[in-house]
């Protein structure tokens, strides 16, 4: 008899709930690309076009007809990306942590793990998101002189900027996005500003935080990219770049259903840990952790890319 994976794997339900629940430090990808979960690997993304964010007049007279309406359609295909790796603890690393009241090597070493696989998901989601070539034009901008947030001599209006980015948006798909990710170097930029230090001037003595800035632009969140990657020569690069995205996100996701600037289809059950083994060659135990996920654009009208915020 053949196996399936499914048979194959025999799951760790408790390490799994520790990769499940597992939060990058750095990572804001999840805030354009929320979590959504799919039972197949592939299939077709579920993209939402203009109508799908629109409101519509449901009123009804009687006798008439009453309107139909269908959210979203079948888009470009996706595949999900399984990534796999496993934790190693030698021996010797299990036996002094058992002497240490507290130290479970276990969710460590899937912990660790995951850092990892969060990261390269967060490097694709930034990917999609500040790619032009996935913007109308419309819906993008590349800051010059006059407009850069840290040009201080002549400065600029971020708040101004971003309440008219808001608009375009609005005027393209009735919604105004709800959610802003910046880059490190934006983000220093925008707490330096002195525009922006003008409007907390007289309401705070604290320094301006995300939160500050979110009330400050009218939006639910502002996230920051902190996240960097070494490239294979050494050089540590952010991850996000010197770029911001703005985009509409609901708030509570229910299904992948709901209009929205992204999602993360992520396999049901993932990131999936499976029972620990023991490599007696390596003299380890071994801690194997599965993530099949991809990060899709679905409902790109709803976002809107800025890029070189910065000089």
């Amino acid at each position: 008899m053949t196996l399936n994976p499914g048979q194959v794997r025999v799951i760790d339900p408790i390490l799994t709930n520790v990769a499940q629940g597992y939060a990058h430090p750095e990572a804001v990808g999840h805030v354009l690309f929320p979590r959504v979960p799919v039972r197949q690997r592939g299939g077709q993304v579920i993209e939402f076009g203009r109508e799908s964010f629109k409101r519509y007049n449901t009123r009804r007279a009687p006798g008439a007809a009453t309107k139909r309406l269908q959210f979203g359609y079948e888009g470009k295909p996706f595949a999900l990306v399984q990534e796999a790796l496993e934790g190693q603890v030698p021996w010797e690393f299990m036996q002094d942590a058992n002497q240490v009241p507290g130290i479970d090597m276990g969710t460590e070493a899937v912990n660790e793990v995951m850092n990892i696989l969060t990261l390269s998901l967060e490097i694709e989601q930034a990917e999609k998101a500040t790619d032009a070539n996935n913007y109308s034009t419309p819906n993008k901008v590349a800051l010059s002189s006059g407009e850069y947030w840290d040009d201080y001599d002549t400065p600029s209006d971020p708040a101004k900027q971003i309440r008219d980015y808001r608009e375009t948006v609005r005027g393209i798909v009735g919604l105004r996005p709800n959610v802003m990710v910046i880059g490190a170097a934006g983000y220093a930029a925008l707490t330096e500003h002195p525009k922006v230090q003008e409007r907390f001037k007289y309401t705070s003595s604290d320094s301006i935080t995300v939160e500050m800035l979110a009330k400050l632009f009218n939006l639910r969140r502002v996230a920051v990219g902190d996240a960097v990657y070494m490239q294979d020569d050494g050089t540590m690069v952010d991850v996000w770049g010197n770029n911001g995205v703005l985009a509409y996100v609901p708030e509570q996701i229910t299904t992948r259903r709901m209009p929205a600037y992204g999602y993360t289809y992520t396999l049901t059950g993932h990131p999936m840990s499976e029972e620990p083994y023991n490599e007696r060659n390596q003299k380890s135990w071994m801690y194997p952790v599965t993530y099949e996920r991809a990060p899709v654009l679905s409902g790109i009208e709803s976002g809107f890319l800025i890029q070189n915020l910065t000089q």
